[in-house]
Formats: C-alpha cells, structure tokens, sequence
C-alpha cells in the first residue's frame, strides 16, 4: 500500500509541472552537472575537505529526495541494491554507514571526468529519461564504462532524477 501511494505522489509530481516542458539541452545540461559534481566529491576527499558535506549537497542539489520519490539503483550495490533515502545515497556515495557496509564511497574513488553517451533521451512534459553509457575515469586514466537509465524531473526546484538505474556492462 505505501508503494501504491509512494507511486501515486510521483505521478502527482510529474503532472504538477506539466506546463514546464524540459528540454534536451537540458537534460545535457544536468547530466553533465552531476557528472562535475561527483568529480568535486573526489577533488574535496582527496584536498581533506568535508567530502561528506560536499557529497550531501550534491544529492540535494541533484535529486528529488526533498521533493519526493527517487527510484535509486547504483552500479555497485548488490547487498542493499535500492536506495530509496537520502541517507542511502550519501552511504553510497560516500561510505561509512554501517546499515550499508558494502558501500565504499563510490564519489571519492576518487574520479578525475565523467562523460555521457547518450544512446537516446526521451522527452514528455517536465520528464526527461536519458539511456546511454557514462564513462568515469579514474586517477590514472582509465574509463570505467557504465549502462545508466536517468529520469530527470523539472520542477520549480529546478531538475532533479527521479530515476537512476546504473550497471557494469554484462560480461559473458
């Protein structure tokens, strides 16, 4: 019953702001922002800042959980494989939560780039879903390809996912 009307407010969500077209431009334009946004996680972890903090405002700044339902699956979660709550995304991101003790800080592997291919975005009303491959590139230059699925919602908090599913390209 809760998922029915967890469900139901999305919906609600979505429609709220039907008069708010998003756009492809941006879509692009938040993707590549979040990408930046995780590179600034790492670049404070590794200058000793407070990469928690920094972690913590890239989830407010770039996801819907103040606002509403977030559909979260990250690329390597497989014990708690959903994160439904803002907590469950600063552990991944970030680690050192012990409710999620898989979660070694995926944000301060630390990552120099992020870049998107985008195999196609989809556009409807103040909706867009982008399908591609994101590419994270490590300290010494090596791209980690990764499949992701992202739902972006614009509101009047600006854009934020709604929907992010990421996995490692299957391997036969």
């Amino acid at each position: 019953m809760k998922m029915f009307f967890s469900l139901m407010l999305l919906a609600f969500q979505i429609n709220a702001f039907a008069g708010q077209s998003i756009t492809q431009a941006e879509v692009i334009s938040a993707q590549e922002a979040w990408g930046d946004g995780i590179v600034k996680i790492g670049e404070v972890y590794l200058d000793g800042g407070d990469y928690v903090e920094a972690a913590s405002n890239h989830i407010k700044k770039h996801y819907n959980y103040d606002n509403g339902t977030v559909m979260f699956k990250p690329t390597l979660a497989s014990v708690e494989p959903f994160r439904p709550t803002f907590d469950s995304a600063l552990s991944y991101f970030v680690g050192g939560n012990a409710r999620y003790s898989e979660d070694t800080g995926f944000a301060i592997k630390p990552w120099t780039n992020v870049r998107f291919d985008n195999h196609k975005i989809l556009l409807k009303g103040n909706m867009g879903i982008a399908m591609g491959h994101y590419y994270f590139t490590n300290l010494e230059g090596k791209e980690t390809k990764v499949e992701y699925t992202l739902g972006f919602m614009k509101s009047k908090k600006g854009i934020k996912i709604f929907l992010q599913d990421s996995s490692l390209p299957y391997k036969p």
